[in-house]
């Protein structure tokens, strides 16, 4: 069966991109594949689960309404507790005109955000105080 191996974003500074999403996720730098690998890529630390991150310098601009995007769940943190240490890092609120008027029951609200590179990504989450 096919599997994803990591998801591969398109920036202009990737150190600066590589930071933003090192801190934000927790995760580590991966060694270079091979000499001369320019590529960034970063993974959770040894022995906790996820996807691996790339990131490559690219000249095309970051689109408003990508048709892919990275989901992040804020865990056991209040959304908005991580909102706010995620924008400390780097990333931007956005102005998203798509938030749902009567969302699902029990569908966790989620807030657009782009990362210093201007790449759109939505964390969701539980506000203090609410169950959904």
């Amino acid at each position: 069966m096919t599997t994803i191996a990591r998801l591969s974003l398109g920036v202009k500074d990737d150190r600066r991109a590589g930071e933003f999403w090192r801190r934000a996720l927790g995760y580590v730098r991966r060694p270079p594949r091979y000499e001369g690998d320019e590529w960034i890529v970063l993974g959770p630390p040894p022995g906790v689960p996820g996807m691996l991150l790339a990131m490559d310098v690219g000249e095309s601009p970051a689109p408003e309404s990508p048709r892919v995007h990275l989901d992040l769940h804020a865990g056991e943190r209040d959304l908005d507790e991580e909102v706010g240490r995620l924008v400390a890092l780097g990333a931007q609120r956005v102005d998203w005109p798509h938030y749902p008027q009567n969302p699902e029951p029990g569908a966790l609200p989620y807030v657009v955000l782009a990362d210093p590179e201007g790449n759109r990504f939505c964390v969701e989450g539980r506000r203090s105080g609410t169950t959904a």
